[in-house]
């Protein structure tokens, strides 16, 4: 299944981002050749320009601490595994003195690198990184896979109680809806969103053999959710098929 998400504020849209390319930069980090090894240097360089927004510690903080408030208050009843709970508390009393004990930006190491900065510089460029243009660049993709593995690791350890505080929310934030069967008619739905309650993030799980793409829309009274296909012509049209999803609304 294909699992579609969509961010109610953009707070939420901010983690969303980061949290992609963290993953992506995770993978790129595994594997060994040149080619990988420079664009987990350009994804590196695109968490730095999302993790520079001036709110965004200050706003993984409260929502740490919103959630610590929010399973302690939980403690009252006896219906919860005291021991699971716990291990939950812990966690995020872990990732939020991480995080507030990090002094500075995460990305301060790899701007007080003229060598880093000036690959950043080129990289907007199309073809900005040819051999001509940084040969010193060049000379480290021929270097050692695991030096250059070693030294990836290094600049990206900065970013790991940004990282680690960023999993665990939105991880929290995942588990925190219940699935609900939806029913779209000519591959229209809408629902009215419950007053009093404030959600994070939907989630849509799709079969990838449907070839269908939600296009999905919302605020804090309603949601609309369209499906679309591809035509004979290439463009993406609404479908006039009924059918039934999986959606979560997370909390």
């Amino acid at each position: 299944m294909i699992v579609y998400e969509y961010p109610f504020n953009e707070r939420v849209r901010s983690y969303l981002r980061l949290e992609y390319l963290l993953r992506r930069l995770d993978v790129l980090l595994q594997r060994s050749t040149d080619v990988d090894h420079h664009f987990a240097i350009t994804t590196l360089f695109e968490i730095m320009d999302v993790a520079s927004r001036t709110d965004l510690k200050a706003d993984l903080l409260k929502d740490l601490e919103r959630q610590r408030q929010q399973f302690n208050a939980y403690r009252a009843s006896p219906m919860i595994a005291v021991d699971m709970l716990d291990k939950v508390i812990a966690q995020l009393d872990s990732a939020h003195t991480q995080l507030r004990e990090q002094n500075g930006k995460p990305s301060q190491l790899l701007i007080e690198n003229e060598w880093l900065m000036a690959i950043r510089n080129r990289s907007g460029i199309p073809g900005g990184t040819c051999t001509f243009d940084l040969p010193s660049y060049h000379t480290w993709l021929h270097a050692d896979s695991e030096l250059r593995r070693a030294d990836l690791q290094r600049w990206t350890e900065p970013f790991a109680p940004l990282a680690g505080a960023l999993f665990l929310l939105l991880k929290l934030f995942r588990d925190s809806g219940t699935p609900q069967r939806i029913a779209t008619i000519r591959g229209q739905f809408q629902q009215n969103l419950p007053q009093g309650r404030t959600y994070q993030l939907l989630r849509l799980r799709l079969d990838p053999e449907a070839a269908l793409v939600p296009e999905i829309s919302g605020n804090r009274l309603m949601i609309s959710i369209r499906m679309l296909h591809k035509a004979d012509n290439g463009q993406m049209v609404l479908t006039q098929q009924d059918g039934q999803y999986e959606m979560v609304l997370c909390a």
